[in-house]
């Protein structure tokens, strides 16, 4: 099975792990295209690493408009194409940008099954050209990869008749993150954020329930972002600061070390009318680490927890407050949700895992006549 992939998050090394074990499965040749660097819109350029190349082909492709979402694309896929012949065709792209219909008018063109990958979970109809592009992937495609639950109902309402798989788009290393040697102590009970600063990530709900909480509750805050002033003024009218601590930059080698440090990680995601939480990569990482995670009913959250965590609802921090107070007079329903949580990142939402779950996508693409 020869397999061609355009990711331009494959530029990360440590994604690069999932393309690894894809390439060691059987019957398995693979090769990944990504661009030399990605202008990430509002963060600056992530350039390429090289952290895990082994058993693929890495082409390096320059890429034209870097930067835009959904005007990008790549003057030499069609060569690459045309050398690799690929039988499946993984374009890791939302239906409706530049880059996917490029991409799937060659693989048309080459007898090659093609598959996109839709994080959009907001429901929009696009205008001229995108509407055009989606319309011609949506028709050509052999399969559908959404992230989320509602992003497949979204590929649906839009017209795809063919068939979808929700999964993620990259997993978590169980070797990194794994559980803490030694229970922590009771007290203080540490709650946990790692995440991006922002209005939507509902961390002023989180403050609000730590005043709800008694003194032998701290709270670790990990990340930066816009909302960091407003937190911090919010935490110091609520005389929380002997109990919350910030870390606005942490080394992401160092991030696993500190999920260890805590007693249940919480996403407290809150929806707004352009937004809505499409995943929430740290939740497996909590899980990973048998961290028990509490997490808000915005977008992706409960599914992705299952029956590992809690779910609170978004936008309500006396009902956060209840559930960091369950956890924390509940030793023995915490160390059952921290073994059933490990146990679904390893099912679900290792690189592994993950890739294991790819190939029988693209397996099933090659049965479809």
């Amino acid at each position: 099975m020869k397999i061609l992939m355009l990711s331009k998050a494959l530029v990360v090394g440590t994604y690069q792990r999932k393309a690894e074990e894809l390439a060691a499965l059987p019957g398995v040749e693979l090769t990944v295209a990504v661009p030399p660097v990605w202008h990430e819109p509002g963060a600056g350029p992530v350039e390429l690493e090289r952290r895990h190349t082994n058993g693929y082909q890495l082409a390096v492709l320059p890429m034209w408009l870097n930067g835009h979402f959904h005007l990008h694309f790549y003057p030499g896929l069609k060569r690459l194409v045309e050398l690799i012949k690929p039988d499946v065709f993984h374009i890791d792209e939302e239906s409706f940008n530049f880059a996917t219909f490029q991409g799937m008018q060659l693989g048309v063109q080459h007898r090659a099954k093609c598959c996109f990958y839709n994080w959009a979970n907001i429901d929009r109809r696009y205008p001229p050209p995108f509407s055009s592009f989606e319309r011609y992937n949506l028709k050509h495609a052999a399969a559908a990869i959404a992230g989320n639950h509602e992003a497949a109902e979204i590929i649906e309402r839009h017209g795809y008749e063919g068939p979808i798989h929700v999964l993620p788009q990259f997993g978590v290393d169980p070797e990194l993150f794994y559980p803490a040697p030694e229970p922590l102590p009771e007290t203080p009970f540490r709650v946990g954020y790692f995440g991006r600063m922002l209005e939507q990530k509902g961390l002023l709900d989180l403050v609000e329930a730590m005043a709800r909480l008694p003194d032998n509750v701290h709270l670790l805050l990990v990340g930066y972002g816009d909302l960091l002033p407003k937190v911090e003024t919010r935490v110091g009218e609520l005389k929380l600061q002997q109990r919350v601590e910030i870390k606005p930059r942490v080394a992401s080698g160092d991030v696993a070390d500190e999920m260890r440090k805590i007693h249940t990680f919480v996403l407290p995601s809150r929806t707004t009318s352009r937004w809505k939480e499409q995943f929430g990569r740290v939740l497996p990482e909590a899980m990973a680490s048998g961290v028990p995670p509490i997490g808000s009913t915005s977008g992706e959250i409960p599914h992705v927890i299952g029956d590992a965590g809690l779910i609170f609802r978004e936008g309500d921090p006396a009902d956060l407050a209840d559930k960091i107070r369950t956890l924390m007079e509940q030793p023995e329903l915490r160390m059952e949700l921290a073994r059933k949580g490990r146990q679904r990142a390893l099912d679900y939402y290792t690189q592994r895992a993950l890739a294991k779950q790819y190939y029988d996508v693209y397996q099933q693409m090659l049965e479809q006549p």
